[in-house]
């Protein structure tokens, strides 16, 4: 499974919640007595699960149609350049991030990217910096406490977020404040989430279509995700074999479940 293929699966989220929120919804982990301790990273699966249903069923209902309305009414053009717009504000944490992480290097050149395409890219909505053979780099808060030596922490699916773990959490509320499309109004934001929701559609089709377990598969593939950027991919996780394992363990009637024929999760957007 290829790093793009479990960017993609894990890149479906919703902006992160009030912090109170996030409180109740540690304490309500840390009063659970129902504990799942089939795997060492998921000591909440039963509460996971859960979550991950509520999200499942919310994306059904809401998430899903909004984003299929916005595919069909936008031209492909269009969607193309929201795409690279809200890619480019990501760039500022980028920047942010290789600095704290001593990547001065990787700092000059996507502080270079991030003013190519803001100016000769129209504020973004081109990607110029492509073309000049610069990369985008995807580094983030979460990379930078693990490489500060935070320990990842459980693994813990937020309601309307999704995926994370204890040390994501924070992560993603410093990379929600240095983000610049947080204060730029609500539907802005709003367009955001939708955009992010519809380039999901190809990777959450073949999640459902195709794993044995969808909450297995999703999990598995965030936090080995997640091991692969915050190590820059030196390191070969002890995720790779966990696939294998849920697989194995699994009744004979479910490994036969076939793969969908035509299912393309290469391109977010289509």
């Amino acid at each position: 499974m290829s790093t793009q293929q479990h960017c993609m699966v894990s890149n479906y989220k919703f902006k992160l919640p009030n912090p109170l929120l996030i409180l109740g919804i540690l304490s309500l982990c840390g009063c659970a007595t129902t504990h799942n301790a089939s795997h060492k990273d998921d000591p909440y699966e039963n509460f996971n699960r859960s979550m991950f249903k509520f999200n499942d069923h919310v994306d059904g209902y809401f998430a899903k149609p909004i984003s299929d309305s916005y595919k069909y009414i936008t031209p492909q053009f269009l969607q193309t350049g929201v795409y690279n717009f809200y890619n480019n504000l990501k760039n500022f944490n980028t920047v942010i991030n290789d600095a704290l992480q001593a990547k001065f290097s990787q700092s000059a050149q996507d502080t270079g990217r991030l003013a190519l395409n803001s100016t000769l890219g129209l504020a973004g909505i081109f990607d110029v910096a492509r073309s000049v053979g610069w990369e985008q780099n995807d580094e983030d808060f979460d990379q930078t406490l693990a490489v500060w030596g935070v320990p990842t922490g459980s693994y813990l699916v937020l309601p309307f977020v999704g995926p994370s773990t204890f040390r994501g959490i924070p992560g993603a509320a410093f990379d929600t404040a240095a983000n610049p499309s947080t204060y730029v109004g609500t539907a802005i934001n709003i367009v955001s989430m939708i955009n992010t929701r519809a380039n999901a559609e190809g990777s959450l089709q073949f999640v459902n279509e195709a794993a044995l377990d969808p909450y297995v598969f999703t999990r598995e593939s965030f936090l080995q995700w997640r091991n692969n950027l915050a190590t820059d991919g030196k390191s070969q996780s002890s995720y790779d074999l966990d696939l294998d394992d849920e697989f194995e363990s699994l009744p004979k009637e479910n490994k036969a479940k076939p793969l969908p024929e035509t299912t393309n999760i290469e391109n977010p957007k289509n």
